[in-house]
């Protein structure tokens, strides 16, 4: 499965929340991941997710895709990272 994960949490939870999500995606720009996940994966990533960030306060939206072919991808400017660069 190919997904896109956006976040908009407070400054105090940003670091716990793109720590966590690196360890599952590649980071794409501020506050943005994308990549192919497994189910497991994906319950992972909701999970862990729902001990950082609190309900009243934070917003995050997975977006899920079948493959990445599912998806047109289009960069207008530069690209921050690009998927060929390993951190």
């Amino acid at each position: 499965m190919y997904v896109i994960i956006t976040y908009d949490v407070n400054v105090k939870r940003v670091n716990r929340v793109k720590k966590f999500l690196r360890t599952y995606l590649p980071w794409i720009q501020n506050s943005v991941f994308e990549g192919e996940v497994t189910e497991a994966d994906i319950r992972e990533i909701r999970n862990g997710l729902k001990d950082i960030i609190k309900d009243d306060e934070d917003m995050v939206v997975i977006y899920s895709f079948r493959s990445r072919k599912a998806v047109k991808r289009e960069i207008l400017g530069t690209e921050k990272n690009p998927f060929g660069t390993v951190i």
